[in-house]
């Protein structure tokens, strides 16, 4: 059996019926086949070992006698990158395009402003490196830096959002654009219509809309997170609401003291939808934005997690810090990490004004059983959560970033956010690295268990224990793909 057609039989070719890359729809792609590999951005940026960050390959296949384990790392030629999101070249929104390929991953760099370009298709069990786009060249040409999410479009462009200007100044952030052979073709807004500060987004082509969302000043967060910042008008609290594709800024939403720090920004998968959620780190709020009959837009909270009471923290109530979550592709379900109070939750969302909570579990953070933190109660008594151990393992840091699988019933996580963040809350990831945990998801009636048989240890790493980030199936998967 060639490459090819091993790629094509596990969904590693993304392609379809004979036509363009992914699925015709969402409920299609949930069933595609099972993941097989996963590839994962892991850093040495910032822990203190001089090593290039690289991209692992993890093999989930339970039948493999390698499973659970990193089978190939991908090294990127250059030191301090800080190796963060990544994305494809051709999605599903490309998939009635029957030229379009998804064969390259595209991995920006948050620090260094490189773009790293890697193809998956030789062989995608041990990817290679195809082209770099270096940042002297998207600087003299857009002015950006920092650059985060990537998406591909259904012109076969490819999108960055970039979160600053190459002095980490907020105000000169915006959306690079790169053409099918991944050269600078400038910035995708128009003039003067570049939001204030820069993080996700995501678009929605049936009603000619995009929304991204806003993290913060690079000058600010890439020195660690200090509350002062917030005051001083260094991190975002807004949406910017443009018209897809032209680039024109219709509106901005602002989420006031509810939503400071909105991070990962989501519609539904139903691409005749007019609704979706972004995460509000700081006030820990699942935030519903939504479409009115003027064809403006509103926004509203739809979840909301209350902060613990705590002693022997840095202030005396700790946010949950929602850094994550995914809707699974039947937009039934939705799950968010609290990567500070250390648990994982599904939602329904049946119902996207009326979220409810069908299952949750703990697999770490700071007031686990055996830290110095406690929580107080309302009646005064304090108490610590239970965090299992896994193949003798402890668990470490927070869950962060999470995949889920297409069929909806796997949901992979890992621990890292970004390494200045990670050394500042969980010091013990500079010395120990990051681990990969798989949750099983109940469907049916709701519900989330660790699963005892995964577990990927980057402590024992050839070059050191290393921070893993983000996680990418060769196929596509729900934080990846748009339909149009």
């Amino acid at each position: 059996m060639t490459v090819g057609e091993t790629a094509a039989e596990n969904g590693s070719g993304g392609c379809c019926h004979g036509t363009g890359p992914g699925y015709a729809t969402p409920l299609e792609a949930m069933n595609g086949p099972r993941e097989s590999v996963l590839y994962v951005t892991c850093v040495y940026s910032g822990t203190g070992r001089e090593k290039p960050d690289y991209l692992a390959t993890v093999d989930v296949d339970p039948n493999s006698p390698t499973y659970s384990k990193v089978i190939h790392r991908l090294s990127v030629p250059n030191v301090g990158d800080e190796l963060h999101h990544s994305g494809w070249n051709s999605c599903s929104s490309c998939h009635g395009d029957p030229t379009a390929d998804r064969r390259f991953l595209v991995l920006p760099s948050l620090i260094s402003g490189r773009i790293y370009v890697v193809d998956t298709k030789q062989d995608p069990r041990a990817p290679s490196l195809h082209k770099v786009v270096e940042p002297e060249d998207i600087v003299s040409k857009t002015g950006l830096a920092y650059p985060h999410t990537s998406h591909c479009l259904a012109s076969g462009d490819i999108m960055v959002s970039c979160l600053g200007d190459k002095d980490g100044n907020a105000e000169g952030n915006g959306f690079l654009l790169l053409d099918s052979e991944f050269n600078v073709k400038g910035r995708w807004e128009k003039p003067g219509h570049s939001p204030t500060f820069g993080y996700d987004y995501w678009y929605q082509p049936r009603h000619k809309t995009m929304i991204s969302s806003s993290w913060g000043a690079p000058l600010a967060f890439t020195k660690g997170f200090n509350l002062q910042h917030v005051s001083d008008g260094l991190y975002g609290r807004h949406l910017y609401v443009y018209s897809w594709p032209e680039g024109e800024l219709k509106q901005t939403l602002d989420l006031g003291s509810t939503g400071l720090i909105p991070l990962e920004i989501r519609f539904l998968h139903d691409p005749s939808e007019d609704t979706g959620y972004v995460g509000c780190a700081l006030t820990s709020n699942m935030v519903r934005f939504f479409k009115n009959p003027d064809a403006t837009w509103s926004h509203e909270v739809a979840i909301s997690v209350k902060p613990l009471k705590v002693e022997n923290w840095i202030l005396p109530e700790m946010p949950g810090l929602i850094t994550d979550f995914l809707i699974s592709l039947d937009d039934r379900f939705l799950y968010f990490v609290n990567w500070l109070h250390g648990d994982i939750r599904q939602y329904n969302i049946e119902d996207p004004k009326i979220p409810v909570l069908t299952g949750q579990v703990w697999t770490g953070g700071l007031v686990r059983k055996g830290s110095p933190v406690v929580v107080v109660a309302e009646d005064g008594t304090t108490y610590q959560v239970d965090v299992p151990e896994i193949q003798g393992k402890q668990l470490r840091g927070g869950p962060q970033m999470i995949q889920l699988s297409l069929d909806g019933k796997r949901l992979y996580v890992t621990n890292s956010l970004f390494s200045a963040w990670d050394r500042q809350f969980y010091p013990v990831l500079m010395e120990k690295g990051s681990h990969m945990l798989q949750i099983d998801v109940d469907t049916e009636k709701g519900g989330l268990a660790i699963n005892p048989n995964f577990f990927v240890d980057f402590e024992s790493e050839p070059d050191g224990p290393s921070l893993a980030h983000e996680m990418r199936y060769p196929g596509g998967d729900c934080t990846s793909d748009i339909w149009v």
